[in-house]
């Protein structure tokens, strides 16, 4: 795979700021786009991810890589899940909270699936991290879920974490390590 031509899509400058310590690690340049994520309706966030990279390569006809995240909480039923962006707009972090008060069982995890296309390859790569749903938001680094969510082997949430700290063990960090590490091993296309 051509290491000068890919497409990072997305304009969330949380998930930047998160990935392009990965990229540079890896040796990896990236550009960015304009271009909205293709979104199917699905519960399966690597399914999601999948055709958004297809979209994406055919809108753009360049290499593309993105990624998809949901937020499963087990007594929920898994709720949000592939929706989780959509419920963290509508009820925000603090709804969740709401929807457990007087739940025992506060088991969660989030899971990121990383899709890629360049016209040869169709991939995805998935990360999960594991973890609970706090009592109460705590901490002010990270974004989205991440005042409430407290990664297994810890017991502070992602946003108390130092960012090197989230990034070294995140779901998202995961996936993409996954996809560079197997996107620096192929070798250049003809």
């Amino acid at each position: 795979m051509s290491k000068d031509s890919i497409v990072l899509v997305t304009q969330n400058k949380h998930k930047l700021a998160e990935l392009t310590p990965l990229f540079e690690e890896y040796g990896m340049p990236f550009e960015t786009t304009s271009l909205e994520k293709f979104e199917i309706r699905s519960s399966d966030v690597e399914k999601i991810a999948e055709a958004a990279a297809r979209h994406a390569f055919m809108t753009l006809g360049r290499p593309v890589v993105l990624d998809d995240t949901g937020f499963f909480v087990s007594s929920l039923k898994d709720f949000p899940g592939a929706y989780a962006a959509f419920a963290l707009k509508s009820i925000g972090y603090q709804g969740i909270l709401k929807l457990l008060e007087n739940v025992e069982d506060r088991r969660a995890r989030f899971v990121t699936a990383v899709g890629f296309c360049d016209g040869i390859h169709l991939r995805t790569f998935v990360g999960e991290m594991h973890g609970t749903i706090s009592q109460e938001p705590s901490g002010n680094e990270g974004f989205g879920y991440d005042p409430i969510f407290i990664p297994e082997g810890f017991t502070k949430t992602y946003a108390d974490l130092t960012f090197k700290e989230k990034i070294s063990i995140s779901h998202r960090s995961k996936a993409f390590r996954k996809f560079l590490e197997w996107g620096t091993s192929i070798p250049d296309n003809p």
